[in-house]
């Protein structure tokens, strides 16, 4: 069968890959892995480096041109160059980007570089170093900001931090984390906490609508920037003068699941329509050799076109996922 681009039933077209190369995070985020991460019991292998090749080249037959690596942490998973170097080659992709909490980054930066890795989101909760070790269970925001510099000097051309606005945690640094991504000319993405199965409780007292910050930026003169291709979910600001972007990614938003363009598959081959589905489909038996290709792209072709409207977070349920690390977030 013919594919030209891949799409669902409600038009939505999809050229952007989130794939989870290990569950496993050495972080322990009161959001998401507060007790620390747990193996389970039984789990299969990740996906090996060939099986890793042979699906995202199935995805780029599809006109996917965008891969990021996500976790857990990326950066424990031992084969992670290779990885990174197998992906960049594959025929149609055009940015590698990778998700990491900055373990090891700056003696790493150079590395994921040559590896083909031109974009990097790094995960930053907060400026105040005993705030941020609170967050994290880690002393690390300085070998964290020395890892974003080390990856501006090894050439990484899109630099991006991350952080989870919690109310009553740090909501109080936006003047502060404005200061910084103005300063340092780099862009900020501020992300709700999202409800999970694990953290009912915690986002019961913490969520804080996106809405509330965008109006602050607002306030201050930031201006709604278009969504450029192959963007993710955020909607991006600009200062009224200079450099500097803050993007908001609030999944309670009206129509926040209008504009999907991506897809995820976990660190063991199930491919997931939506972060917050009932259920990963095992594509992982049509991985195993290369004679396996038109098979496979038919098959996620099918299951795409299958891919909800919206998620149900709205609604409390946050289907089957147990937090965020379990599928790459």
């Amino acid at each position: 069968m013919n594919h030209d681009f891949l799409t669902d039933g409600h038009g939505r077209r999809f050229e952007y890959l989130r794939l989870s190369l290990t569950d496993v995070c050495n972080f322990r985020c009161t959001y998401c892995l507060p007790g620390g991460y747990r193996k389970q019991a039984g789990a299969a292998a990740e996906l090996s480096v060939d099986e890793i090749r042979r699906l995202v080249g199935a995805f780029a037959r599809l006109g996917l041109w965008k891969v990021r690596l996500t976790g857990g942490e990326p950066s424990l998973r031992r084969e992670l160059l290779e990885i990174a170097r197998a992906v960049a080659a594959v025929p149609g992709v055009r940015k590698l980007a990778m998700t990491t909490n900055g373990y090891r980054l700056p003696e790493r930066a150079a590395d994921y570089a040559a590896a083909g890795i031109s974009a990097l989101n790094v995960s930053v909760d907060s400026l105040e170093p005993g705030k941020f070790a609170a967050i994290t269970g880690h002393d690390r925001l300085g070998e964290v900001l020395d890892g974003i510099a080390a990856a501006r000097d090894a050439g990484i051309a899109s630099i991006k931090l991350n952080s989870v606005l919690m109310r009553g945690i740090n909501d109080g640094e936006l003047d502060g984390f404005i200061d910084f991504v103005t300063r340092h000319e780099l862009s900020l993405r501020f992300i709700e906490v999202m409800r999970t199965n694990d953290n009912p409780d915690f986002f019961d007292r913490h969520h804080l609508a996106g809405a509330e910050i965008a109006l602050r930026l607002e306030a201050l003169g930031w201006r709604a920037l278009p969504r450029a291709a192959g963007a993710g979910p955020a909607v991006d600001y600009a200062p009224p003068s200079g450099p500097g972007r803050i993007g908001i990614i609030a999944p309670y938003a009206k129509d926040f699941c209008s504009t999907c363009n991506r897809l995820r598959v976990s660190a063991r081959g199930k491919l997931h329509l939506c972060l917050f589905g009932d259920f990963g489909i095992d594509l992982r038996p049509l991985l195993q050799h290369d004679g396996q290709t038109e098979e496979l792209v038919d098959r996620i072709a099918a299951l795409t076109r299958t891919k909800a409207p919206a998620h149900r977070l709205y609604a409390g349920d946050s289907g089957g996922t147990p937090h965020l690390a379990s599928i790459g977030g």
